[in-house]
């Protein structure tokens, strides 16, 4: 039975999933850059793009270099993201010089419906990616994260655990994108979820942004002069959405540290090697050692890739020389 492989990030540095990775140029750009180790693709369903409404799905930069959405996914589906990729590595000078993460979303059947369509057309086009799911998005009405719990996250590593048995390929190095967790039995309830299927998943991104947040303006031109209103609209009506960026870092800091720590304890090697890439609230050289140093193998930037664009990461890379 293949387990996963153990994945590296060089340099250690990558953007994550956000909508300033929706499209081919968004990619392009990323890839470009000689201080990303991979580029991650916006996340997207298998057949159908999400339905974008630029009326309800937003994003505003707060003050204190946080940001606050309430989008929904891609408004492509998978098949714009493998046309996308193999349209960068076939345009560039060969061979491919760093792996795309394409992140994808669904029920565990489509989940694994995107993960077996990624690791054929990979061993077909012989490009390197792995695909990381996003089962984190606040934003969706009714539709809780599922991983929040085990239960909820169960269905999908045991599909998942299924698809490699099934595969005429090898399956693509697989990660999850993990909320915010706020209280130990949330990390319990992951841990153990993965604990049940070694050597399914090859890396954790923590964390993705936290919801039920909420964030009033001034005197926007929808509002009567001096009446406070939401900064921006959502499909619930409320303005309540994800936070990133500086004000959720200390959070991200902890669930990264505590998730290496608990992955180290593990009995089974094939945890132990799970490697954990951590995002939330960095912008600077600064916070991408501080997760170095809570135990992320590899380092995401969001919210402060939006604000400044690819800059970012040639700011984040060239402060230090050289990345650890």
């Amino acid at each position: 039975m293949a387990m996963a492989s153990r994945i590296t990030i060089s340099p250690p540095l990558l953007n994550t999933s956000t909508p300033w990775a929706t499209t081919l140029s968004d990619l392009q750009a990323i890839y470009d850059s000689e201080s990303t180790g991979a580029v991650t693709t916006r996340t997207s369903f298998p057949v159908t793009g999400f339905q974008d409404d630029p009326s309800i799905h937003q994003h505003a930069f707060l003050p204190n270099s946080s940001s606050l959405n309430t989008y929904g996914y891609s408004p492509h589906p998978l098949s714009y993201y493998l046309t996308s990729i193999e349209s960068i590595i076939t345009s560039s000078e060969p061979p491919q010089s760093k792996p795309f993460i394409i992140s994808i979303t669904g029920t565990s059947e489509e989940v694994t419906s995107s993960v077996s369509t990624i690791s054929e057309w990979a061993h077909e086009k012989r490009i390197k990616v792995f695909a990381e799911i996003n089962l984190s998005c606040p934003n969706i009405p009714n539709k809780p994260p599922p991983a929040y719990s085990s239960a909820g996250l169960k269905p999908y590593l045991l599909a998942l655990f299924d698809l490699r048995e099934s595969l005429n390929v090898t399956m693509v190095p697989l990660g999850i994108k993990t909320p915010p967790y706020t209280y130990q039995n949330q990390f319990d309830e992951l841990i153990s979820a993965v604990e049940e299927f070694p050597g399914v998943l090859s890396f954790i991104t923590a964390t993705n942004t936290l919801g039920s947040s909420l964030y009033y303006e001034f005197d926007l031109p929808t509002t009567n002069e001096g009446e406070m209103t939401p900064i921006i609209a959502s499909a619930s009506g409320t303005g309540v959405g994800g936070l990133a960026g500086e004000s959720i870092h200390p959070l991200s800091l902890g669930n990264v540290f505590t998730i290496r720590s608990m992955l180290d304890k593990s009995a089974h090697e094939e945890i132990r090697d799970i490697i954990v890439i951590g995002a939330g609230g960095v912008g600077d050289q600064a916070g991408y050692k501080r997760m170095r140093k809570a135990g992320a193998a590899a380092v995401g930037v969001g919210t402060a890739f939006g604000k400044g664009g690819v800059e970012i990461f040639e700011k984040i890379h060239g402060a230090g020389a050289e990345l650890i």
